[in-house]
């Protein structure tokens, strides 16, 4: 059996661009006009990958006039997998990347990099003065710092939100690449003006021709295969394909669906109905219940330290003190 993605699965890739270059020419006419390049990215990956091209940009001087500009990593996981690249080179990097270390030069390494992982470091990023660079997870926009920078320059025209990866349906971010005119962000509408624009072709996905490849390589031929993670008309096409083209089994599960695979049969056929994505507000209100339910909780751990060193509880009451103070607005 084999189980596959067909993200990419209605289309080819074109032939890859000059990634740096085409990088180096939206952070040019943005820093050109005052603005800030906000960069929403995996943290795992795809914001080493933007590193390497950052690199070439700085050496080769891709960018003019804006002198070493900085570059802000701003997720605590992208840092940690920032490092990990850093310290272990054997298996992550290619065969031009090996030879810029043979060369002694650090393939991500970015001069004016700053890696920021409290929240106090991702706050100062909206405080600085001048244009700058910021790499922020979530990718789709979906949660994490990347939509606190977001709100801070989606109504800026001099500023550009550039998207690297694939934006799924129903995300923030694919709403934002497909010209929402607004977006509302921690209960805020916010006016999109800033410039919208896509580095095409840059993904971790296989286009059409690289799965139809992968899929055939396989000898015997599987049983079944299982088309996943695309959206629900790839999936259908994609399988109807692979059976119609190329005489495979192939499946598109609906969500729920019961596979006996001793015997290759289907139990359970799944809801074919569409999946909707709970509301905005129904999602933050299950966001505030889990606030809520964290507070219960700290109500139990203080009756658990009733007794304690007198020394602890000060300390404990410190900390609950200054959290209190961090959010009471």
């Amino acid at each position: 059996y084999v189980v596959m993605e067909c993200t990419y699965g209605d289309r080819s890739h074109d032939a890859p661009p000059d990634y740096a270059k085409e990088l180096a020419n939206v952070i040019q006419r943005t820093f050109d006009r005052g603005g800030n390049v906000v960069i929403p990215s995996f943290a795992v990956g795809r914001t080493q990958e933007l590193l390497y091209f950052l690199r070439r940009i700085k050496a080769e001087g891709l960018v003019k006039d804006h002198g070493d500009f900085p570059v802000y990593v701003d997720s605590p996981m992208a840092v940690e997998a920032t490092n990990i690249f850093k310290e272990n080179v054997v298996g992550y990097y290619d065969q031009e990347a090996m030879e810029l270390i043979r060369r002694g030069i650090n393939p991500i390494g970015v001069s004016n990099l700053r890696l920021s992982v409290t929240s106090d470091d991702s706050k100062e990023i909206n405080n600085s003065a001048g244009c700058k660079v910021i790499l922020s997870a979530s990718g789709m926009c979906e949660a994490g710092r990347i939509k606190h920078h977001l709100k801070h320059n989606l109504w800026r025209p001099e500023c550009t939100i550039l998207f690297v990866g694939y934006q799924a349906e129903g995300t923030l971010g694919r709403a934002i690449l497909e010209g929402a005119d607004s977006v509302k962000l921690f209960g805020e509408e916010i006016e999109v003006r800033a410039e919208i624009c896509r580095l095409s072709g840059i993904s971790g996905h296989a286009d059409n021709k690289g799965l139809l490849r992968w899929v055939q390589s396989f000898s015997p031929k599987p049983k079944r295969v299982f088309i996943v993670h695309g959206e629900s008309s790839v999936c259908d096409l994609f399988a109807m394909r692979l059976r119609d083209e190329f005489g495979l089994r192939a499946t598109a599960p609906y969500p729920g669906a019961r596979y006996d695979l001793l015997r290759n049969t289907c139990l359970e056929e799944g809801v074919q109905e569409k999946i909707r994505k709970p509301s905005p507000a129904r999602r933050a209100s299950a966001v505030f219940q889990r606030l809520v339910d964290a507070g219960k909780r700290l109500a139990i751990v203080i009756r658990h330290n009733e007794g304690g060193a007198n020394k602890d509880l000060a300390k404990f009451a410190d900390q609950i003190n200054a959290l209190c103070d961090k959010w009471d607005r």
